[in-house]
C-alpha cells in the first residue's frame, strides 16, 4: 500500500531520474492585493496519493483550482506531464475533480450518473457499457446500478461520484474534501476504500483536506501549507516523526514543545537548558547547533513515560503533579504540571480491557524520555 511509501516500496520523489507528473514552478496567485499562493514550487509524481493539508485559508483549495483550470496563476507555470497547462481550459485537461457535495444528478440512476461523461465524449455504446460495468465492479456498486442517488447511502453516493470521476480515465483526479459529508466511522472505512481503488487504477490522486488523520492515513506524501507557502512536504511518517518546524510539529497531532538554549556535548549531542530549577534535557540533533542557540524541543506525548518512581538512569526525567486525565478508550492522556506551572502531556496505551487506573488527579509523578525521543527545531 502506498501509505508505506517511507520504507522504499514507493518513493519516486527519491529517484532523480523520475520525472514528475505535476510541477508547480515559482507559482504565485493573487486576488487583488491578497496573495493566496506565494512563489510555490512543488512536484507530484505519477501514481501518488498526494495530500494538501492545512487550515482554512492556507491556499490548498486555490492550488487545486489552478490544477483543475478554474483559476490561472498570476505568475509562474504549472506543468502536467511536461505540458504547461496554464492556457488549457478545464474541459481540455486530462484532469477530473470530485467535489465534497458529490454533485450527482438526482434524476439519473447510478449507472447513468457514471455514464454521463462518457456519453458527452460520444463513446461507442459497447465500450461505454463495458467501462461503466468496470467502474461499478471497482466501487462495488453493481447491485445499486438502477437506483437513484436518494435511494442509496452517503457512502455509496461517494463511491458513485468517484466512479464517475474515474470513468474517463483521467491522468489526475482531484478530491476536494471528499469525505467531509460522511460520519466518522464511514469516513474511516471509506479512506481505506479510496486507497484500494487508487492503487488498483494507478491514477494520481491529489486530495485537499484539513483533517490530519485523513491525510496521514491515505497519502503517500503530505504537503503542510500555511499562508500560501509549503511548510513541509514529506511522507506521513516523516511529517510526524521529523517535523521541519514548530508550526508543522504543532499542526500534526499532539506535541509538547519546550523552548530553551542549546549547548554542544559531543558529536550530535546537545544539552538544552530551558527553565530555572529544571534539569536540562539531553538530546540528539543531526542539525549542527551553536552554543547558546535558541531552540525548540518537540516531543510527542506517547514518547513520554509516566511513573510513580524515578526514571531509569540515563533518561531525561521531570517531576510534576497530575492535573487532568483524558480517557480515550485505546489511550489515556495525562496532563502533568511541573513546578513552574508548565503542562507536559504523557500518553499510555490501555492494553488491558479492565485495569485499575495507575494514576489519579494530584498524584506526584515522574516523566521520562530517551535522548532520541524528541526532535530539536530551530524555528
Amino acid at each position: 500500500m502506498q501509505q508505506n511509501a517511507g520504507n522504499g516500496e514507493f518513493a519516486p520523489w527519491l529517484d532523480p531520474q523520475q520525472k514528475p507528473l505535476i510541477s508547480f514552478d515559482n507559482v504565485t496567485k493573487k486576488f487583488g492585493s491578497f496573495t493566496a499562493i506565494d512563489k510555490l514550487d512543488l512536484k507530484i509524481y505519477e501514481r501518488e496519493f498526494f495530500a494538501l493539508l492545512g487550515p482554512s485559508g492556507c491556499g490548498k483549495t486555490t492550488l487545486m483550482r489552478m490544477l483543475a483550470g478554474f483559476e490561472a496563476p498570476t505568475a509562474g507555470q504549472i506543468y502536467l506531464d511536461g505540458q504547461d497547462i496554464s492556457p488549457v481550459p478545464p474541459n481540455r485537461r486530462p484532469v477530473n475533480m470530485m467535489f465534497q457535495s458529490f454533485a450527482l444528478f438526482p434524476h439519473l440512476n447510478v449507472y447513468d450518473n457514471i455514464a454521463f461523461g462518457l456519453r458527452r465524449d460520444r463513446m461507442q455504446k459497447d465500450l461505454l457499457s463495458a467501462r461503466v460495468d468496470e467502474m461499478l465492479r471497482l466501487t462495488r456498486l453493481e447491485k445499486f446500478a438502477r437506483r437513484k442517488p436518494h435511494q442509496i447511502s452517503g457512502g455509496q453516493r461517494q463511491r458513485v461520484a468517484l466512479a464517475r470521476a474515474l470513468a474517463r480515465a483521467p491522468k489526475l483526479l482531484l478530491l476536494d474534501e471528499p469525505m467531509g459529508a460522511l460520519d466518522k466511522r464511514l469516513r474511516h472505512d471509506t479512506q481505506f476504500e479510496l486507497m484500494d481503488i487508487q492503487e488498483k487504477t494507478g491514477t494520481t490522486f491529489v486530495i485537499v483536506t484539513h483533517d490530519q488523520e485523513e491525510a496521514m492515513t491515505v497519502a503517500s506524501r503530505v504537503a503542510v501549507m500555511d499562508h500560501g507557502k509549503l511548510m513541509q512536504v514529506a511522507t506521513p511518517a516523516g511529517i510526524y516523526e521529523e517535523p521541519g518546524s514548530v508550526y508543522v510539529a504543532d499542526f500534526i497531532g499532539e506535541v509538547n514543545i519546550i523552548e530553551g538554549t542549546a549547548s554542544p556535548m559531543g558529536k550530535d549531542r546537545y544539552r538544552i537548558d530551558w527553565a530555572e530549577g529544571q534539569p536540562p534535557i539531553e538530546t540528539i540533533s543531526k542539525t549542527p547547533l551553536e552554543a547558546g542557540a535558541r531552540v525548540f524541543f518537540a516531543i510527542r506525548p506517547e514518547k513520554v513515560a509516566i511513573a510513580h518512581g524515578a526514571a531509569d538512569k540515563g533518561e531525561n526525567s521531570l517531576s510534576g503533579k497530575v492535573i487532568d486525565i483524558a480517557y480515550l478508550g485505546n489511550i489515556t492522556t495525562y496532563h502533568v504540571a511541573l513546578a513552574d506551572g508548565r503542562i507536559i502531556k504523557a500518553q499510555t496505551a490501555n492494553r488491558r480491557r479492565i485495569a485499575r487506573r495507575g494514576f489519579n488527579w494530584d498524584d506526584p509523578v515522574h516523566l521520562s524520555f530517551t535522548d532520541t525521543a524528541g526532535v530539536v527545531l530551530t524555528h
